[in-house]
């Protein structure tokens, strides 16, 4: 699809943003859209994935029918199938009279299914003879009813691991999933998060009968930087909030961290660039924390070198230590000149590093990195990362996804490392 066509997709639907990963989800939902094949829409909460459903339904020839977005996880399981293939009456206590479903109403229409994966496993049974065969049945009937009905679903949870672990049907998980969108998570987008916040600024200043909301450079950076773990949603709610509260029409960065959560975990400068560059689509990986914990180790053990040096006394006492353990001082060729930038203070001065360490991590030298930490100091990689997942499963009551948050990493992986680490009681 030619960009002008993209463009003109954004501002009929109100998109705002120019990322690769936001275009290529256009493009796919434009190309499928004349089609009537489904289509699951992933994404974290908050990230428009409802937007990517009106626009497949706008651009379909059902574009005249009806479209109902539906919430499956906001319906009560007891009245789900209800609401969706209708009931006789007298089918259950308080159906005093029948009612026609979802599926019944918008024959000929399109139905969007949110948070698919909260839908329980007996509706599941039944909405997969829908996709098949285009046939349902009511609750408390036996006549069987035909209906001709495009489903779109979106969820914001992994169902390849709901499928393993029994909580979502395989047969429906590829049946909805013929064609799959992902919508990027707006620490994904790059420098669209600004052009939000300008868009957003300015409709509230327009409603509050302000001034917009304007950032300094320094603002604008921090607000870059921040993860928006809520996406477009948070960072609309952010916007309202400074557009009402604050005097100051313009936001230098001191003001804009007082209205940013601070219990968002920090993370190191290497995956604030990856993040910024939309390479994830699961946010951030557990790899991402090994290398975290392998840099921090690594500091740390050359801090414990230059100490040990340090008081080792003359520098040929120096000589003979680095001499009997070449292999551990082997990245520290230091001259007697270069102890001097730390012999006040060896462990906050700067860490002399051999040019090897001035490399960016990449995935080929993990093994020999954590090979060669374990044999400095025998800490326990593993260990770390075990220690850090109990303390955030702690300050967050064991809530799982909050708990992910923090770390850094998908709901997914973390729940695949309890099971590792055995932490589930």
């Amino acid at each position: 699809m030619k960009e002008s066509e993209i463009q003109t997709i954004k501002q009929r639907f109100g998109i705002i943003g120019n990322s690769q990963l936001l275009n290529q989800a256009i493009n796919v939902a434009a190309q499928v859209a004349p089609t009537d094949m489904s289509v699951l829409i992933t994404g974290e909460s908050g990230s428009g994935k409802e937007s990517f459903s009106k626009i497949i339904h706008s651009l379909s020839k059902r574009k005249h029918g009806q479209f109902i977005a539906i919430n499956c996880g906001a319906i009560p399981e007891g009245t789900i199938d209800s609401e969706l293939f209708g009931h006789e009456k007298g089918s259950f206590t308080g159906a005093h009279e029948a009612r026609k479903g979802y599926f019944e109403v918008t024959d000929g229409g399109t139905i969007f299914l949110d948070e698919i994966g909260e839908m329980p496993m007996s509706t599941q049974a039944r909405l997969l003879r829908v996709l098949e065969n285009g046939e349902f049945i009511k609750v408390g009937s036996s006549k069987t009813q035909k209906t001709n009905v495009r489903v779109l679903a979106a969820t914001n949870v992994n169902l390849i691991t709901a499928v393993e672990n029994n909580k979502f049907r395989e047969d429906l998980y590829y049946r909805l999933n013929t064609v799959p969108i992902y919508v990027p998570a707006l620490r994904e987008r790059g420098a669209d998060v600004e052009l939000l916040f300008r868009k957003f600024a300015y409709d509230f200043g327009e409603q509050y009968h302000v001034d917009p909301i304007k950032l300094t450079d320094g603002a604008k950076e921090s607000l870059m930087r921040f993860r928006f773990p809520g996406n477009i949603r948070q960072l609309k709610n952010l916007a309202e909030q400074i557009s009402v509260l604050e005097m100051n029409r313009t936001l230098d960065e001191e003001t804009l961290k007082k209205y940013l959560p601070q219990n968002t975990s920090n993370l190191p400068a290497l995956l604030d660039k990856k993040a910024q560059g939309g390479n994830s689509n699961d946010g951030f990986t557990e790899r991402d924390i090994l290398y975290k914990i392998l840099f921090d180790m690594k500091q740390d053990m050359n801090d414990l070198k230059k100490l040990v040096l340090q008081n080792a006394g003359d520098s040929s006492d120096r000589a003979e230590i680095m001499k009997e353990h070449k292999k551990l001082f082997s990245n520290m060729e230091l001259k007697d000149e270069q102890f001097a930038e730390f012999s006040e203070d060896p462990i906050n001065s700067p860490v002399i590093l051999s040019q090897d360490d001035y490399q960016d991590f990449d995935a080929d030298k993990v093994e020999d990195i954590a090979h060669e930490t374990e044999q400095d100091d025998s800490l326990s990689i593993e260990k770390k990362e075990k220690e850090l997942i109990i303390r955030a499963l702690r300050k967050n009551r064991n809530k799982r996804k909050y708990a992910a948050q923090d770390l850094g990493i998908s709901e997914r992986t973390l729940y695949r490392k309890i099971k590792h680490y055995e932490l589930e009681d």
